[in-house]
């Protein structure tokens, strides 16, 4: 079959295995790339990750950050990861404090419907989930007085964290705070084993700290995030940032993260043993900078930093996989683009598949999240990839 014809097959059906994985696992997700491989275009599967443990996944991954704390946006998530898992993608991308906590667990719920009906095994299906937010549970309080309420019946009194561990009134990276909140995540999502946990914007630590301060914080962070991998809690470990990675170094940009930081703390904790795999900012037509602001300071051969290059071609460098979000920028991006993007996409059908296409064709991006609560949309969007 070539690459841009679609398949009529009935949908592929995973075969329960002998001894099920509780984690994805390099040859589970090559499993589920063979039943789906014929029916995209050859660049659709990518691998995530260093070579001999990276991860075959689809280019198009399933996001769950928006919508109300409804029991009807719960079932629109859960019908729309399920449809995407039993569609061709086996990314699955949400955060502890992502409506309350609804979206870890409706992930749950359709991971759980999807693995017991056939459609995926466990180790075919990545699970990436975020920790930093205090996520609220099931709906947000009502007064500012029942948000602290909840912060010392949670946190507080039973000494997971100190109320000074608690930066812009809802950021935390406190060891016991991330241990607290895995464990949390690994019950709300239903797994064993969280395939990639990310810290959630370590921007929002870097800009209330200095320097020496914001690195005794990460690297406390890292020894929680690497403890949690020898448990088994979590496989690998990322960050996934809004501003940081995306704005240059100088006086003036307090938020600004260096990648090669940030994997030097890494190895400075774990050794090149270490379990730092990814990050995850935004990239899209409106937001280009991972390609093309020069953003990322790199050392020439244990020189000191002697030139700054885009975040894509860093991570390259480092070893350090890439997960785009936003690439429709919350749906901005799905409608009217200018006819001269539209004439650069002739294979694509709408502005919503130009974006996506956009994003995935940039070397060295892993995965493109999109966020849906539609099997509609999510139909739609995996025909930029038939």
């Amino acid at each position: 079959m070539s690459p841009g014809t679609r398949s009529t097959r009935p949908a592929a059906t995973a075969t329960a295995p002998s001894q099920e994985a509780r984690r994805a696992t390099r040859e589970g997700t090559a499993r589920y790339v063979a039943r789906f491989a014929s029916r995209f275009t050859e660049d659709y599967f990518r691998a995530m990750g260093a070579r001999g443990s990276a991860l075959a996944v689809g280019s198009i991954g399933l996001g769950t950050y928006l919508g109300e704390c409804s029991d009807d946006d719960d079932a629109r998530y859960e019908t729309a990861v399920y449809a995407g898992l039993a569609a061709g993608c086996n990314v699955v991308d949400t955060a502890i404090n992502y409506r309350c906590q609804r979206s870890e667990r409706a992930v749950g719920r359709a991971v759980a419907r999807a693995l017991a009906d056939g459609v995926a095994r466990r180790d075919e299906v990545v699970v990436c989930t975020k920790g930093g937010y205090i996520a609220l549970d099931g709906a947000p309080p009502a007064t500012r007085e029942a948000y602290e309420a909840y912060l010392a019946d949670e946190f507080f009194g039973p000494g997971v964290m100190r109320p000074e561990d608690v930066v812009h009134g809802g950021h935390s990276f406190a060891p016991g705070f991330l241990a607290h909140q895995i464990a949390r995540s690994r019950a709300n999502l239903g797994v064993d084993t969280i395939d990639l946990y990310y810290l959630h914007e370590p921007e929002r630590q870097l800009d209330s700290s200095a320097g020496t301060a914001f690195a005794t914080t990460l690297r406390r962070a890292i020894e929680a995030l690497e403890a949690s991998v020898a448990r088994g809690e979590i496989a690998r470990w990322g960050i996934a940032t809004w501003r940081g990675l995306r704005v240059p170094p100088g006086a003036k940009a307090r938020d600004h993260l260096a990648l090669a930081d940030v994997v030097a703390a890494a190895r400075d904790v774990a050794g090149d043993a270490h379990h730092f795999a990814a990050v995850q900012l935004p990239i899209s037509l409106a937001m280009p900078e991972a390609v093309r602001a020069p953003t990322q300071p790199l050392a020439t051969r244990g020189a000191s930093p002697q030139r700054t290059v885009p975040l894509l071609q860093a991570a390259q460098e480092l070893g350090v996989a890439v997960v785009a979000s936003a690439p429709l920028m919350q749906a901005q991006l799905a409608s009217n683009l200018p006819p001269a993007l539209r004439d650069a996409f002739p294979g694509c059908e709408t502005d919503a598949q130009r974006a996506i296409t956009f994003v995935r064709s940039l070397p060295g991006v892993a995965v493109a999240l999109v966020g849906t609560r539609s099997v509609e949309h999510l139909t739609e969007n995996l025909r930029s990839a038939r």
